[in-house]
């Protein structure tokens, strides 16, 4: 079995949403959607034909009827599909996620003329999503595809990658500039976070890259213990599902607190 997490550029557009959830077709496990950000994520998990047969139907229907001109929303993005990342839900299986990944960027761009970068390993050393986000089309040539970004379309980062957990803390009564300095202060090798404005809340929002190291529980305690005066968690959110081994790390009292549940385990979804 493999994981592919499509992260798509409209998070507000119901209507839109459903189509796009239809065309995913069995793979699709879960599918999460925010306003604020404008930015849905797709969670598909499959045998590899089966999978990446949903994903190129996801990306056509996305292509068909987004368009990033018209785009707005806190989250970064540079492509209507921004990123694509490929993971192995099995030991035996990352040479698969790397075929999945390159089959995937190579057809992309000679489908639709969109140039598309590669993330994780690359000729042998690690490529960062951050370091595509902060050199493409400066000092960082397309892997594949036009050496411009499609106007309407964007650029696309097709990654193979561990899992990583996507999970977010809302707040209440704190500033932005004291939410910056919350995201700074749990940002680690094993966690990367940035600060949101969301509506009335702000949001530090993390990927855990070694979750089974630095878990929600940390973080949460951490951000907890850093509060402002007046400043207090209102909520946690899980983006997408999280392995039942990096669940089961996390004290099972406080699952409701951090936003988890068994419901939300990619197991729970096959």
């Amino acid at each position: 079995m493999l994981e592919c997490v499509l992260n798509v550029s409209e998070g507000r557009n119901l209507n839109l949403l459903g189509g796009l959830r239809s065309s995913a077709g069995r793979s699709l496990r879960d599918l999460h959607a925010d306003e604020f950000h404008n930015r849905s994520v797709f969670t598909l998990i499959n045998e590899p034909e089966l999978l990446i047969e949903d994903v190129r139907a996801l990306i056509a229907a996305s292509f068909e009827v987004l368009d990033l001109r018209h785009h707005e929303g806190v989250h970064p993005r540079f492509g209507v599909v921004d990123v694509v990342p490929y993971v192995a839900l099995a030991p035996e299986s990352p040479m698969r996620a790397l075929e999945l990944r390159d089959e995937t960027a190579q057809w992309i761009s000679d489908t639709f003329d969109v140039p598309t970068f590669l993330y994780g390993e690359v000729d042998g050393v690690t490529r960062t999503l951050p370091e595509i986000r902060k050199h493409a089309f400066a000092n960082l040539a397309p892997d594949y595809g036009p050496s411009t970004p499609s106007p309407a379309l964007g650029t696309v980062a097709v990654g193979a990658r561990p899992i990583l957990v996507a999970w977010n803390i809302w707040l209440a009564g704190v500033s932005r500039d004291d939410t910056r300095a919350l995201a700074k202060a749990v940002r680690r090798s094993e966690v990367r976070s940035l600060a949101f404005r969301a509506g009335d809340y702000t949001q530090v929002s993390c990927n855990l890259i070694d979750p089974m190291v630095v878990g929600p529980c940390i973080v949460y305690d951490q951000v907890a213990s850093r509060l402002p005066i007046g400043g207090e968690i209102v909520r946690c959110e899980l983006v997408g599902l999280v392995p039942r081994s990096v669940l089961e790390t996390q004290e099972r009292q406080r699952w409701s607190q951090l936003g988890l549940g068994e419901d939300l385990t990619i197991e729970s979804r096959l």
